[in-house]
């Protein structure tokens, strides 16, 4: 399949570019800032004989996610699958967030998604097929505390992959959110080992995910054909 990851340069997008192009998909890995690890990741996979896209486009502006849209057709007439990954986070107390703060947020993970769904749609109503993924988080189902930003634009998330199942259910477009719990990435790097160990001690199967958990339910839905409109939560019991 023909594959679009934002924000695959990092983190779970890295993990699912990698597997998912050893798996054998065409992949195009968008990123924004980090050329160089895109470059390092498009390197070490050709070095085990595979092959994959590259293309710098900040998914916040329209006209940049226009390019990289155009640039996957061009290359690949179709595209069945959108994994919208893209995002950021911030730590601050709610009185501290200022309007950049907002709008920088609202803009990286959840208008960013808004564009690329829209400018992906055409191609895959008029095959009447596609898939769509959107890498949400448990605090946009139940709110973290000092990353109310980050919440809200991950509930926006899950609200659109709800009201869109509806919508395109009909022309056979299937999207899902999964809303991963703590995953040990680069995102979350920061904290400290005493909030880690807490985590794990509040978390059932007393662990924090990987990556590569992330990955098998990307997987999964890339190769289902009757889920739509689901809120995957993957965080070992976290939330439940």
């Amino acid at each position: 399949m023909n594959i679009i990851i934002t924000g695959g340069s990092r983190g779970i997008g890295k993990c699912l570019v990698e597997n998912l192009a050893r798996d054998g998909h065409n992949i195009l890995l968008n990123y924004n800032k980090s050329e160089k690890q895109a470059k390092k990741i498009q390197e070490d996979l050709k070095a085990e004989g595979i092959i994959i896209e590259i293309f710098k486009a900040d998914v916040s502006k329209k006209i940049e996610v226009k390019a990289l849209v155009e640039f996957a057709l061009k290359k690949w007439e179709n595209i069945d699958v959108l994994v919208n990954n893209a995002g950021i986070a911030k730590l601050q107390m709610f009185q501290d967030i200022t309007e950049d703060d907002w709008n920088e947020i609202i803009n990286t993970n959840l208008k960013s998604a808004f564009y690329t769904t829209q400018e992906v749609l055409p191609n895959m109503l008029h095959r009447k097929d596609g898939i769509i993924i959107n890498i949400s988080s448990i605090w946009g189902l139940v709110g973290a505390s000092c990353e109310t930003v980050y919440s809200i634009s991950k509930a926006g998330l899950d609200a659109m992959t709800k009201s869109l199942a509806k919508e395109l259910g009909p022309s056979n477009i299937r999207i899902n959110s999964i809303a991963p719990g703590v995953i040990d990435t680069e995102m979350n790097s920061k904290l400290d080992e005493h909030i880690k160990n807490e985590i794990k001690a509040e978390t059932p199967l007393g662990k924090i995910g990987k990556p590569i958990d992330i990955y098998k339910c990307v997987k999964w839905l890339i190769e289902d054909e009757f889920t739509t409109g689901q809120i995957i939560s993957v965080n070992g019991g976290y939330v439940i």
